[in-house]
Order: C-alpha cells, then sequence, then structure tokens
C-alpha cells in the first residue's frame, strides 16, 4: 500500500523530529519511523471498519422503523440490506479481519452518537432512498452504493475531523487510505486474508526507507559538505530546515539507491518540497539538485545500474 513518496515523507518527518530534539537518538527515530509506517496500515483498517459500523447502523434503523405505530409507506419497505448485503457481510464474517481489527485495539475508538451522525447524514441522499428502494438488489448495486457512503463521508467535515482525532498521519497518507479502501470496495465479496495486500512492504520500508534514514542522519555532515558549496549566496543556516532535509535525503538517494533513476528522485523531492515546504522551495530544490546530479556525474558518484537508469 506504501508508495515510495510516502515512505519518502515518513523519513523526511524523522528526521524533522531529529533537528528539532537534539536528545533523539538513531536508534530511537528509526522506531518511531516502524510505528509510523505501522500506523498507516491501522488507519486503513480504521476507516474499513468505520464503513462496517456506518452500514451497520442501517440494522437500528431498520428496528426504529419498524416500530413506529404509523410507520409510512417508504418506513414498511425499509431494509437494512446496506449492512446485510452478500458484500458487506463478506467483510463482517471475515475471521482474519476481525482478529486484526482486535490487535489494533480499534473496536475500542468508536462512538456510537458519531456512527448514528454519519449513518444519518448519507440516509439523507436520494442515491441511499434509491437504493433502499430497489426490490432486487445485484452485487454492483451493493458495491455502488459502499462507494457512494464513502464519498459522501469523504465530504463530511466531522468525518474528516473524526479520524484527524484518531489518527494524526490521516493528513499525510489520505490519499493513499482513500486509494486502498476504494480498490477494497470495488474487489469486494472480500476474500479471507484479503486485508495482506496492505501490509507495508519490507522492500519499500526496510530496503528502502530504513536505509535512506539511516544513511541520511549518519552521513549529515558530509552531505552538506557537498551541498554548502551550490548554495552560491545562500549562508546554509539560512536554508528552511525542510528544504535541507529534502537535499540532504535526495543526495543519499542519488548515490546509495542505483535502481532508481534521477529523474525520479529529483521530480519526487520537488513534488515533496510543494506539499511540505515553502512556496519558492521547489525551485530552490530543483536548482540545487539539478547542479549537484551534474557535479556528482561528472565526479562518477552516481551509479544507476538497469536499463536506462544511466541518465
Amino acid at each position: 500500500m506504501l508508495s515510495r513518496r510516502n515512505v519518502r515523507i515518513k523519513v523526511m518527518q524523522m528526521l524533522y523530529s531529529m533537528s528539532r530534539d537534539n536528545k533523539l537518538g538513531l536508534n530511537e527515530v528509526v522506531s518511531h519511523y516502524h510505528v509510523n509506517i505501522q500506523k498507516s496500515f491501522e488507519l486503513y483498517l480504521f476507516c474499513l471498519l468505520s464503513l462496517m459500523r456506518i452500514a451497520a447502523y442501517s440494522k437500528q434503523d431498520a428496528a426504529k422503523k419498524s416500530a413506529k405505530l404509523l410507520p409510512s409507506e417508504e418506513d414498511k419497505q425499509f431494509t437494512a440490506k446496506l449492512a446485510e448485503n452478500a458484500l458487506m457481510l463478506s467483510l463482517v464474517k471475515n475471521e482474519g479481519l476481525e482478529l486484526q481489527f482486535k490487535k489494533h485495539k480499534l473496536t475500542y475508538k468508536f462512538d456510537n452518537d458519531n456512527i448514528r451522525l454519519f449513518y444519518t447524514d448519507f440516509a439523507k441522499t436520494e442515491e441511499y432512498r434509491e437504493y433502499v428502494m430497489q426490490e432486487n438488489s445485484s452485487d454492483e448495486d451493493h458495491r455502488n452504493i459502499l462507494l457512494a457512503l464513502f464519498k459522501h463521508l469523504l465530504s463530511n467535515e466531522s468525518y474528516d475531523e473524526f479520524l484527524e482525532d484518531n489518527y494524526s498521519n490521516w493528513i499525510d497518507d489520505k490519499s493513499l487510505i482513500v486509494g486502498a479502501i476504494k480498490k477494497t470496495i470495488k474487489a469486494l465479496p472480500a476474500e479471507q486474508g484479503f486485508y495482506e495486500e496492505y501490509l507495508p512492504s519490507a522492500e519499500a520500508v526496510d530496503e528502502f526507507g530504513e536505509k535512506l534514514l539511516r544513511q541520511v542522519c549518519e552521513s549529515g555532515e558530509e552531505l552538506l559538505g557537498l551541498i554548502e558549496p551550490t548554495l552560491r549566496n545562500w549562508d546554509a543556516d539560512r536554508v528552511a530546515v525542510i528544504d535541507m532535509i529534502l537535499l540532504k535525503m535526495a543526495l543519499c538517494e542519488l548515490m546509495s539507491f542505483p535502481s532508481i533513476p534521477t529523474k525520479v528522485t529529483l521530480n519526487e523531492f520537488v513534488e515533496i518540497s510543494k506539499l511540505y515546504s515553502t512556496d519558492k522551495s521547489k525551485d530552490f530544490i530543483n536548482g540545487i539538485l539539478d547542479r549537484l546530479m551534474k557535479q556528482l556525474h561528472k565526479e562518477g558518484r552516481i551509479q544507476k545500474t538497469g536499463r536506462g537508469l544511466q541518465e
């Protein structure tokens, strides 16, 4: 589930933490890094469980409607099929998924009032009313309404706050999690162990991310020595903290990861600077890295392997 960009961002955040707190040691930072990586998977599970809990509230809605003294025709036709369709039941009855929820202690993080409000808000939509009134709904109808529910939740500011209150990484991982949840819904009914696809891979987390984090920490002075001569009229102390971290990370990646093309490294760090640094950072990062790449190529310090990676 985690892309290399997500991993780069988490490494950047750990390096920033170190720059703000000189008491943090390398091993402690690496430990925090792995905790943050796991939080992304946990957030995916949390979003999936929230969707399941909100859908399950339709059973309480059905009970209330059937208990009315004077139910309307719409009340009489109402069923809890949002919760009881085969696609949703494939999640509810998935033993492995339930164990994951318990392992991460997610079942205790839900307030029934929040679930009720999210469901009630969605229940007002025309999409949901039309779905409920359908006599025979297909798997595609169930799939589409679950996608509509998730889309509706994402547009709800209260849901956004609910996720951020429980997971501070929601802002950074939002696009990643949204894509994973949509992919999960589209693949329903769920097979046992389907969630394993979204576990962080050792290649991305350890072989790339942890290696990058350790090398930047251990080679900080050497990297600064390469960067300073390219700053021209800038003093290194005046460079934004995030920009300097990104430059050091990019240098490490250029010299220590032969399978990653130089253009990819340049583009990735420019894009990250747009998200996390100043308005002028993208041009600054681009310019400095361009100079450094030319210098390092000339010195033979960038060695790329694989077809098309020597540029």
